[in-house]
Order: C-alpha cells, then structure tokens, then sequence
C-alpha cells in the first residue's frame, strides 16, 4: 500500500508539474528552445535539475518546486530584456562568433580558441552540402555553435532552369593532409602516391607538408591546400553580434 501511495504521489507531480514547466518554458520564448545560447542552456539545465529532484525526492516540497520553476523563467526572461537594451551585457553572457574559415582557409588559432577540430568543421560543412573547403569564402562558428556559411561568389546557386544548363554534379574533396599528417589509404583510393603529392606541393613552394593543416584532393586531382599560419587573425573582418 505505501509503494502505491508513492506511485501516486509521483503521478500526481508529472501532472501538475509538467503543465507548469511547458507554460514557463513557452513564455521563455523561442530562442531558449530553437538556439539555446549559453546563457538558456544553464536556464534549462537549471529547470531540468529542480524538476528531477522533484520527482526523485517525495520528501521535497511540492510547491517549493513550481515557486522554483516560475522564479528560474522569470529570471531568464528578465535577463533576456536587459540583454537587448544592453549590449554590453549580452556580450558577457554569450559567445562571440568566431570566424574560422576566410576564403577557403582555416583559421587555425579561431579553431583552437574555440576548442574546435577541423573534423567538426568538416562535419558541419558537410550538413551544409558543401564538400570543398575552398567553396567556402566565410565560415563562422555562431554563438549556439553553429556553422553559418557564404560561398564564394562563383559558387552561388544558380537553377538549372535559369541557366539552361545540364546539371553537373560538383566534385567532392577528400582530406588527404590533416594537422601535417598524410593519408596514405585515401591517396591510394585516389590513385596518387605521395611521391606525387610532395611534387605538387613543391610546385607551390611547400616544402614540408608538416606546415600544412589542411589538403584535399578531387578525383580530378585539384589540390587544395590551407597552411597552419596562412592567414593572419588581422586580415580578417571581425564578426559581431
């Protein structure tokens, strides 16, 4: 009988307490569900925490928890208005974006700030149908931690319709140097040795394929190739919120 009384007692938290935080969540606005910045992630991970501790632990007041819950989204949402009437302070409780590829190079100090690797940079361009880094002129990495991309002018989409073109499907560009190391199994999938590969970079004045952080090859062998100091942090135009 007392376990079916704590079952019960249970049910009746899920449904009194899950109304109220889907209201305050809702009232919270888009953004804290859509983007989650850093700022909303903590409010959400704050509510997700008070609200399992409330199911977890009988012993915890019941309405203790729902004052809790509507104290945390009135909180966010009050730091939410103060963050559009000051941007100072939306700066401190947020990410910068962070530019981290310019012209179809990797900014490689950007990346390493940020804590990210060029595979999630690959990953991410990926999800964006892009599979050559050099169709890239402007990658940023958002305050959620998304990518936001522009292609290159050349690379624009155009429709077929518009054009009256057959459609050619693009190249893809494999990795074949990452941070300096050379991989032997894709250069043989693209039937090229590194023999070749040392030659082609020679002829663009490498030398030593450890200073480079980045190469990929077509099938049609088009070599891309972005240096670990090819671009200078000042070079590039700083991207602000």
């Amino acid at each position: 009988m007392e376990l079916l009384q704590e079952l019960g007692i249970l049910f009746l938290r899920i449904i009194t307490i899950f109304p109220l935080l889907l209201f305050v969540t809702i009232k919270m606005g888009k953004r804290s569900i859509a983007e989650l910045p850093v700022f909303d992630f903590l409010i959400i991970l704050s509510l997700g925490a008070v609200v399992g501790a409330d199911l977890a632990d009988p012993e915890i007041s019941h309405i203790h928890t729902a004052v809790a819950i509507v104290l945390i989204g009135l909180f966010q949402i009050l730091v939410s208005k103060w963050k559009i009437k000051n941007r100072t302070l939306g700066k401190m409780i947020t990410f910068e974006p962070t530019t981290v590829i310019y012209n179809g190079q990797f900014l490689v100090k950007n990346l390493r700030q940020i804590r990210y690797s060029v595979d999630n940079i690959l990953q991410m361009l990926r999800e964006n149908d892009i599979f050559d880094v050099s169709d890239v002129k402007l990658g940023i990495i958002e305050a959620n931690g998304q990518l936001t991309i522009h292609r290159e002018d050349r690379k624009a989409v155009v429709t077929i319709e518009d054009m009256g073109l057959t459609k050619v499907s693009p190249g893809i560009a494999y990795p074949v140097i990452i941070e300096g190391n050379i991989y032997q199994k894709t250069l043989s999938k693209l039937n090229v040795t590194e023999d070749w590969l040392i030659k082609e970079l020679e002829k663009v004045n490498i030398k030593d394929f450890k200073t480079i952080f980045y190469a990929s090859l077509t099938e049609n062998r088009q070599l891309h190739i972005s240096l670990k100091e090819h671009v200078r942090s000042q070079e590039v135009p700083q991207i602000f919120h």
